[in-house]
């Protein structure tokens, strides 16, 4: 496992103090970007000797999409003019969304059971910026999520998912999931660092979850909802990325749902970074 080599003493010496401890301020952005790739490589190195921690990145697709295809594609394809077949060209999309979401909790719920664990008292010993060490988390999550995300679209594509624009927008559907998914892991590590348990930080996600993904555009058209969830189906960051990973995909206008999707990206990693790294730097 890669470790950040620390200032150590003679025995009898008084330590030398840290330059965490001294102020944040003096590690430049080299010294930053090198302690972030060192996190990253330590966080890959705990995945591969924990091969079991991706068994939601790699099971999470496959049962997302086989159930509600298989489940909901006859009616929800029906009331779009179509089948089976044309509810894979709706939903996968949709899903891209679904998946970013999920593997955001799972950063909150790591992060507080980093800290009952005591890996968080080995860091704040370290020479290095707080922020690195929530930075070089979300580095490997999104990893993560490009992996569950190519699943997903293989899924879709052996169920008859068609591209019918170009690979080029495929892409960015797949970075806008991914942008937006990132800034959703500064929700859940602020949430993990203030609750006590990843039970709590479980449940208190899915409360938050469960209304957002299932009072959105991700599994069946708003069209078909009453009219005061359509209100809030329409003002549900997820419907707009469902929306606009949808429109580049299958065709059809994306501008809108695009920057609004990128407005609240930006809006939520703006104000949830710094109050992220400000309670890590308290609670570590």
């Amino acid at each position: 496992m890669s470790t950040t080599t620390l200032p150590t003493s003679a025995p009898g010496r008084t330590p030398v103090p840290s330059p965490v401890q001294a102020g944040e301020g003096r590690i430049g952005l080299r010294a930053n970007l090198r302690h972030i790739g060192a996190l990253v490589r330590r966080n890959a190195l705990q995945i591969k000797q924990d091969p079991e921690s991706m068994f939601d990145v790699l099971l999470m697709p496959v049962i997302f999409t086989l159930l509600f295809v298989y489940v909901f594609g006859g009616s929800v394809g029906a009331s779009l003019g179509g089948s089976r077949n044309s509810y894979v060209n709706y939903v996968i999309p949709g899903l891209m969304a679904m998946m970013g979401m999920n593997i955001a909790m799972a950063v909150g719920t790591g992060m507080n059971d980093d800290f009952r664990k005591g890996v968080m008292d080995r860091f704040r010993t370290m020479p290095i910026a707080r922020s690195s060490v929530l930075i070089a988390k979300i580095v490997v999550e999104i990893g993560r999520m490009l992996v569950a995300t190519a699943i997903l679209l293989g899924m879709g594509f052996l169920l008859g998912m068609e591209i019918k624009t170009s690979v080029v927008e495929l892409a960015g559907a797949v970075g806008l999931s991914l942008a937006f998914g990132a800034s959703l892991m500064w929700i859940f590590i602020l949430l993990g660092l203030t609750m006590k348990t990843a039970q709590a930080v479980q449940g208190v996600a899915m409360l938050v979850l469960m209304p957002l993904q299932f009072g959105s555009s991700i599994f069946a058209p708003p069209s078909t909802m009453p009219g005061w969830l359509q209100t809030f189906t329409d003002y549900n960051p997820l419907s707009n990325l469902a929306d606009a990973a949808r429109g580049l995909i299958n065709g059809g206008p994306v501008a809108d749902s695009v920057w609004v999707t990128l407005a609240w990206a930006v809006g939520i990693t703006v104000v949830t970074a710094p109050l992220a790294v400000a309670k890590f730097r308290k609670k570590s």
